[in-house]
């Protein structure tokens, strides 16, 4: 037995690629047998849908709505719902976990970081950053910039990603460096692709999370192409 958890997904509440609200997402994610699923929207620096010229507060505040939105409806289903975000730096995007609403309204300087800023600040807050499909190709991507000193782990598999030659070298590029790997379908459009990390226990809250990454403790993968 195992419990399957989404680790990438967007919600039209806080990305603006995004097509289905939170809660929404989280009744399709319970209906197709998941145990959670983490919110990581469009954050700052990336193709966010919350007005940047919003004071800090009230943009936080509108960010979180696709993850509170997600989570109330969780709680009524029995779904887990985390929360995370996908920072993007000239289209070099992070998986963001183990934080929350809070440590965003007391850190605004997460909007200015460096890519090595960022990991500094996440990991001494007790998160971690995860490199977004690091290999994907399209015209909004000009270059491919890799940072194994300034990451966690690798997404090595995004069902998202059109040419699996793009997962492929994601998970060597993880091996060659000796970082954990992630799973996940990066959702945007309600579809369930079927991706995901499956992991051996029920996991506890983000930092669990965390921790369950760190530790490679996934006994699955999924790319999508897995039945139940």
């Amino acid at each position: 037995m195992g419990y399957l958890y989404e680790t990438h997904m967007h919600t039209s509440q806080g990305s603006a690629c995004a097509h289905v609200p939170g809660a929404e997402m989280a009744r399709l994610y319970k209906e197709a047998g998941y145990t959670g699923i983490v919110i990581t929207d469009h954050f700052w620096g990336g193709n966010t849908a919350i007005d940047r010229s919003l004071e800090w507060a009230d943009w936080v505040n509108g960010f979180c709505e696709g993850y509170e939105d997600a989570k109330r409806e969780g709680d009524r289903i029995g779904l887990q719902v985390f929360f995370g975000w996908e920072s993007g730096y000239n289209a070099t995007e992070f998986l963001i976990y183990g934080l929350d609403k809070q440590w965003l309204l007391d850190h605004p300087e997460i909007r200015d970081c460096t890519v090595e800023q960022q990991h500094e600040l996440v990991r001494r807050s007790g998160g971690i950053v995860v490199h977004a499909h690091p290999f994907r190709e399209a015209p909004y991507i000009l270059e491919i910039r890799l940072f194994p000193a300034f990451v966690d782990g690798v997404e090595g598999i995004n069902v998202g990603n059109r040419d699996p030659q793009w997962n492929e070298k994601a998970i060597a590029y993880a091996a060659e460096h000796g970082l954990p790997i992630t799973a996940g379908s990066d959702q945007h459009n309600g579809h369930i692709a079927g991706g995901g990390m499956v992991f051996p226990r029920k996991l506890e809250d983000a930092r669990d999370l965390c921790k369950a990454i760190l530790n490679s403790e996934a006994i699955e993968l999924r790319d999508g192409t897995q039945t139940k």
